[in-house]
């Protein structure tokens, strides 16, 4: 039988539970997919029991439960903040006690009700970055990598680098709380008025409407930044250490005024800061790995830790930086701890051997719940759902002429993607040529902010003809320039300002091309995502156009939806024209008219 370890990362965001079986990832899913509240911070029950059924094991038979972080030295840290904050810290530290005492200093007994009951093995737990190394360079296809991990907090350690080589990790130097690449993009957000851990992208996405004219501010009175990419942060720009906020009235003023409100109108001051904290983020990033480089000689780097999400910077790493290959963990934030945390404890501290593969060991991502064809159907016929039945061959080109014809089509099929990007499997897809699409989407679908951008998913190795990018990007982590040829006019959007500049057609791609010319780019592979890959392919012989608009199947504040239920009442109270669930097909027209579209919408928070 082969040896069975659960990698748990709970009780801050993105909950998770992932299941190694002799070094390979069986199964990993986020709780807030299950439960339907996003970024669940809950122990990952379901998400934990899920793995299990999936492997046909019981909790008494896992060999090893490892929590992604050392909640002791974490809860030191909390209490060294509050008292060198005192008497300021002290109704921060009030407030999260409770979950301390409570929950976060009771892992083992979590573990125990989280799993039923039923496990009375060994309980290890790895530090918060170790988890993240992990992550980011065993399922990486390379046997020697540098490694860089970035995000808020863990432990103490808010950045760290160092090198993998086969089965081992060595991390070499940190970064340490308060000074936190992750924190301070965080600050500027909850700024923008976005909500942190969550509106991060939100704050990506804006950048390139604003003018970063506050950067050397940033770099002159609140970013102490070095050569090596470490830096000081000005604590009294920031509320974080020992209040309730991100920043302080200090930082407010530099601003030039408080912080956005949520939901307000966005202003050009809100781009123009956007646009500052991007291009110092991307700085920072790029200084990083030019010193880890200079420090390892190595000539890949595997990247972890929700910084690593930011797929600008991380584009302009591949351009610009000094390494050849980049690899990063699909599931980069705490979600992705969870793997990482099993296999360190597979690999790190059993001391067993790596087989390197020659993509990847993350199998494409799709690490989570398949669709079942007869409990889908089950649950459609249930809710009174008309729909069509095809085979494997018909219903591929009848997405491609769904969505040749300008219908945006929800597609729900094999197993779900672990992490933050629905890659195909639980995806919203469209015409990219539909210069009223990314409108469309936005506004009668997702429910949210215009600006926001689309993602293309292109057909693996066609990825050059349309954007400056040779490397694939399997995990849409990487932002490039859409190409020349694709590109309109020069000056197309002279004269506009703002989000007016949504309104200029930049390329023949105009729902995936961004105010700047860019796109989060996805290339598409059968080996991967064999039904995905043949979709782009029948739309390219019906449009000519190998590319697509794929986004995640959700509404805004929901959780990406998780099983045929969810997608159809997504379907049915949004503006989206067909569902696909496996082999299914709905058309919006044809389905019976269903209640309760805002009561669906107002239960999830606005993200």
């Amino acid at each position: 039988m082969p040896t069975s370890i659960l990698g748990i990362s709970a009780f801050f965001h993105d909950s998770a539970a992932a299941l190694v079986q002799d070094g390979v990832i069986v199964a990993a899913s986020e709780e807030e997919r299950f439960s339907r509240v996003k970024q669940d911070d809950r122990f990952p029950t379901q998400a934990a029991a899920w793995c299990l059924r999936h492997a046909g094991i019981e909790p008494r038979q896992l060999d090893a439960v490892v929590f992604y972080e050392k909640p002791l030295v974490k809860f030191g840290r909390i209490l060294e903040s509050a008292l060198a904050t005192a008497p300021f810290g002290f109704p921060q530290f009030a407030r999260a006690m409770p979950a301390w005492l409570q929950r976060k200093l009771h892992i083992p007994r979590e573990i125990d009700r989280g799993l039923g009951g039923g496990y009375d093995g060994p309980i290890a737990f790895t530090t918060h970055h170790e988890s993240h190394a992990a992550s980011a360079f065993f399922p990486s296809p390379f046997d020697e990598a540098a490694i860089l991990t970035l995000d808020g907090v863990g432990e103490w350690s808010t950045a760290t680098w160092g090198i993998g080589r086969g089965n081992m990790l060595d991390l070499r130097e940190e970064m340490r709380f308060p000074h936190s690449p992750g924190l301070l993009y965080s600050a500027f957000t909850q700024w923008c008025g976005f909500r942190v851990n969550s509106g991060e992208y939100k704050l990506m996405g804006l950048a390139p409407y604003g003018e970063p004219r506050f950067v050397d501010l940033i770099l002159d009175r609140v970013v102490r930044l070095h050569d090596d990419g470490s830096f000081w942060l000005d604590q009294r720009c920031f509320d974080y250490v020992g209040g309730l906020r991100m920043t302080s009235r200090h930082l407010h003023r530099l601003l030039g005024g408080p912080p956005r409100s949520p939901e307000a109108p966005i202003t050009q001051r809100e781009m123009d800061v956007a646009a500052s904290i991007q291009r110092v983020i991307e700085e920072i990033v790029l200084r990083m790995a030019r010193h880890v480089h200079a420090q390892t000689g190595e000539r890949a780097l595997c990247m972890a830790g929700g910084v690593a999400l930011n797929c600008v910077a991380n584009g302009r790493l591949l351009r610009e930086g000094p390494f050849d290959d980049l690899w990063i963990q699909p599931a980069a934030g705490d979600a992705g701890g969870a793997i990482g945390a099993a296999l360190a404890q597979w690999h790190v501290h059993r001391g067993q051997p790596r087989s390197v593969q020659s993509t990847d060991a993350q199998h494409g991502s799709l690490l989570g719940p398949a669709i079942r064809g007869l409990d889908a159907r089950a649950e459609l016929e249930s809710m009174g759902a008309v729909f069509d039945a095809h085979d494997d061959a018909s219903i591929v080109e009848a997405v491609a002429t769904e969505l040749a014809a300008g219908r945006i089509v929800g597609h729900v099929e094999g197993c779900a993607e672990f992490g933050p990007r629905a890659l195909g499997s639980r995806s919203i897809l469209g015409d990219p040529r539909d210069p009223s699409m990314q409108r469309r989407m936005n506004v009668a679908i997702k429910f949210r902010e215009s600006f926001r951008p689309f993602a293309p998913a292109v057909l693996e190795g066609r990825q050059h003809e349309w954007f400056e990018l040779e490397a694939e990007s399997p995990y849409m982590l990487l932002v490039a320039p859409v190409a020349g040829s694709r590109r309109t006019a020069h000056g197309a959007d002279s004269g506009l300002v703002g989000l007016d500049r949504l309104k200029a057609i930049r390329s023949s791609i105009p729902a995936v091309t961004h105010v700047d010319g860019s796109a989060r780019v996805q290339t598409v592979s059968p080996s991967r995502s064999p039904r995905f890959a043949a979709i782009l392919a029948a739309f390219e012989r019906q449009s000519g156009c190998p590319v697509l608009v794929n986004t995640s199947f959700n509404i805004r504040g929901e959780p990406i939806v998780h099983d045929a239920r969810d997608a159809y009442r997504c379907f049915m109270f949004t503006d989206m024209d067909t569902l696909v669930v496996g082999n299914l097909l709905m058309r919006k027209e044809r389905q019976p008219p269903m209640a309760g579209a805002e009561e669906y919408r107002r239960s999830f928070k606005l993200d």
